[in-house]
């Protein structure tokens, strides 16, 4: 028998199945969140992006305590960058990053090729033992990628979302999970947006009208902890 648990998410609640539930983490890597990354090298204001740490870290320990899956996604790129799209793609002339690796090679270490300190996931996060972990190539983590076979396959069918840039790849994903009929909730205060002060209220106000509901690490981690006995 199914047992749903209601979560005070916005703009209403909703009733998800926890064994069915899955906590996808999205591009928390030395590149963008570490001093001495692309990102910091880029004058990007990384503290700033570094504040989701601590809820992404409780969230994320209460996520496992609880049974959920987490699934990490990862942007990496192939050391040619062949599959970055190529000068007749625009990811290759829109992504920040590819666009500063090719003017500076020497940096490659620092960036999101596979293989590369850049690309690994941060040391205050990092996967556990037997987590998935996927390596995507586009801002959405569906394009290109086994994810949708994977959520299928393991009969999962809400999607809790912590990770950066909230504006980019995780609404990106958020989007194409909606799409394809699974119930994405972004856990807000676990994201950062890039870009102006409004960029993330923006984001938050598609996500929640349109392609899904939001709620707080504390909310999340509240109702785990009132409704379910471990």
């Amino acid at each position: 028998m199914t047992s749903l648990i209601k979560f005070p998410t916005e703009p209403e609640p909703i009733s998800v199945d926890l064994s069915r539930s899955s906590v996808i983490v999205v591009d928390m890597q030395n590149v963008f969140l570490s001093p001495g990354g692309l990102f910091d090298l880029m004058s990007v204001n990384i503290s700033k992006i570094r504040r989701i740490i601590k809820p992404v870290k409780g969230v994320l320990n209460y996520s496992r305590k609880h049974g959920l899956r987490i699934i990490y996604l990862r942007q990496a790129y192939s050391p040619d960058l062949s599959d970055s799209g190529g000068p007749e793609s625009p990811n290759y002339w829109k992504v920040r990053s590819l666009v500063l690796l090719r003017e500076k090679p020497s940096l490659k270490d620092k960036s999101s090729i596979r293989g590369t300190w850049g690309a690994e996931i941060i040391d205050e996060v990092k996967p556990l033992p037997g987590e998935l972990v996927i390596d995507k190539q586009r801002y959405s983590g569906f394009v290109n990628t086994r994810l949708e076979d994977i959520l299928k396959n393991l009969n999962i069918k809400y999607l809790f979302f912590v990770g950066i840039f909230l504006n980019v790849c995780v609404e990106s994903t958020v989007r194409d999970a909606f799409f394809r009929d699974f119930w994405p909730i972004v856990i807000y205060d676990c994201c950062e947006a890039i870009g102006p002060l409004y960029a993330k209220k923006v984001s938050l106000w598609n996500i929640s009208n349109i392609f899904g509901w939001t709620i707080t690490s504390r909310k999340y981690i509240r109702t785990l902890k009132e409704t379910v006995k471990i």
